[in-house]
């Protein structure tokens, strides 16, 4: 038998093709299952600016970056530069957090990570 003809072995032992969408969500949240303890970087951002080096010099303590993002806008909570979720910033015992408006689904997660 040459290494054309011989059968495909599965991924993971107990693991069959997806064949449906039911089973190819629930091969999904074993995935997911699986990433539950990897650490991602967890970044939010209020907004950005484009500014010249020479203007940068002249930034003090007093100095004010007008920052692209509206302040009604909602803020995009990214893992490792993928968007997971939106939410407003909120003051909490003297600390800045971020109170969650909507999440991304597990669904669009595994899509993402996936690359496609």
């Amino acid at each position: 038998m040459t290494s054309e003809d011989a059968p495909i072995a599965p991924v993971a032992e107990g693991l069959a093709a997806p064949s449906s969408p039911e089973v190819t969500h629930a091969l999904g949240r074993r995935a997911m299952d699986f990433l539950k303890d990897v650490p991602l970087e967890i970044t939010v951002e209020l907004g950005r600016c484009k500014m010249p080096i020479g203007d940068i010099f002249h930034l003090g303590p007093s100095s004010i970056l007008e920052l692209t993002k509206a302040s009604d806008e909602p803020l995009e909570v990214r893992a490792n530069g993928v968007l997971i979720a939106l939410g407003e910033a909120v003051v909490v015992n003297d600390r800045f957090g971020i109170r969650l408006t909507s999440i991304s689904s597990p669904d669009k997660l595994i899509g993402s990570l996936g690359g496609e």
